[in-house]
């Protein structure tokens, strides 16, 4: 006798999917990073993920680029509170160096926080927490308002960098390249090159971020931004 294959279960028999929310999305939106890099958190992989439509997420996220930012949002609740211990600047750059750590840890998601645009809770306490901690150090609220943006600019183009390197297949040869020329480089044609050759090359990469902030730091403690374009300068 033969069996009949089991008839299909009307839609009203099958499992109810969970109701999408941002959050939801967001969390799929992660873990498709993590598993299978960020080049695969498009609109298209999640919907079939979350066994949705596309057009279903365009509801609670606007396009891939606002997808990207809320990851790179989600990924901010990793970077832990500023020290409770040391100067303002030290618990200021540790907490950005905990940043530029946390992008290291996802290549990909370091050059798209270079154009990304985050938005969400855990950007906004970065952002107060930064400000704080100038203010803390006698910041002018003006220089304080201007330098958060630089401080994130450099750890974030710092992350993107050293992210790009890592996957480049010639990167060791291009650093080679390059120590010869500065090595190599004529007192006559480049003396300046010639001169600082070694400490064009020098320090580890740690001792280059810090100096990096602190150096940025010192700028913005000391450069008063500018007058509106419609006031004059003092």
């Amino acid at each position: 006798m033969t069996d009949h294959p089991a008839t299909p279960k009307s839609r009203r028999e099958r499992p109810a999917k969970p109701a999408l929310t941002r959050e939801g999305i967001v969390t799929a939106a992660v873990e498709i990073m993590r598993a299978e890099g960020l080049q695969k958190v498009t609109m298209r992989r999640l919907a079939q993920e979350l066994d949705t439509g596309p057009a279903s997420l365009y509801v609670y996220l606007a396009s891939t680029d606002e997808l990207h930012a809320a990851v790179l949002d989600r990924l901010l609740g990793t970077v832990g509170p500023a020290p409770a211990e040391g100067t303002w600047r030290e618990r200021l750059e540790a907490l950005l160096t905990a940043y530029t750590v946390m992008l290291f840890e996802h290549p990909a998601l370091a050059r798209a926080a270079l154009v990304a645009r985050p938005s969400g809770e855990h950007y906004l306490r970065l952002v107060e927490t930064l400000l704080a901690l100038l203010a803390e150090g006698g910041v002018p609220a003006a220089q304080a308002a201007w330098g958060v943006d630089v401080l994130l600019q450099h750890a974030t183009a710092t992350a993107a960098e050293h992210a790009t390197r890592a996957q480049s297949a010639g990167t060791e040869a291009d650093w080679n390249a390059l120590t010869r020329a500065l090595r190599d480089a004529s007192p006559d044609t480049h003396p300046q090159i010639a001169a600082l050759g070694p400490l064009l090359l020098a320090g580890t990469p740690q001792q280059r971020l810090s100096w990096g902030f602190q150096m940025l730091l010192t700028g913005i403690t000391h450069t008063p931004t500018p007058a509106p374009a419609d006031e004059p300068l003092a």
